[in-house]
């Protein structure tokens, strides 16, 4: 079932379900359910929904994140830590990109408020 060497492109395809449990992650992520578990303790990123009797339900992103949580540690040989600073850093690099869009958002509204009482 868990075979390192074989890469993303081998998984099969997400289908299209609002909610996959850990059983079905585990298929299509071909990683055990307890690595799936353990992955929750170590990458804050990763969230599954939990309801009754504490049973996990994935979500599609839940499902990529996993993706590339995998490609790291297994196909570009990164260790948990190197692979969680790696994500944490993506997310830093969005947050950075939202922030700019935001700013220059402001910055042209401010201009037209500007431009308005100035007449």
């Amino acid at each position: 079932m868990l075979d390192p060497s074989s890469s993303n492109t081998d998984l099969p395809a997400i289908p299209g379900k609002r909610y996959f449990t850990i059983g079905e992650v585990s298929d299509l992520c071909q990683v055990k359910p307890h690595v799936l578990r353990y992955w929750e303790q170590e990458f804050p990123q990763l969230k599954p929904v939990k309801r009754r009797g504490n049973r996990r339900y994935y979500q599609r992103h839940d499902v990529l994140m996993i993706r590339q949580i995998r490609s790291l540690l297994y196909e570009q040989g990164f260790t948990i830590g190197g692979a969680r600073q790696q994500l944490s850093g993506d997310t830093a690099k969005e947050d950075l990109q939202q922030s700019q869009q935001i700013i220059k958002q402001l910055r042209g509204e401010l201009e037209e408020v500007l431009h308005i009482l100035k007449r």
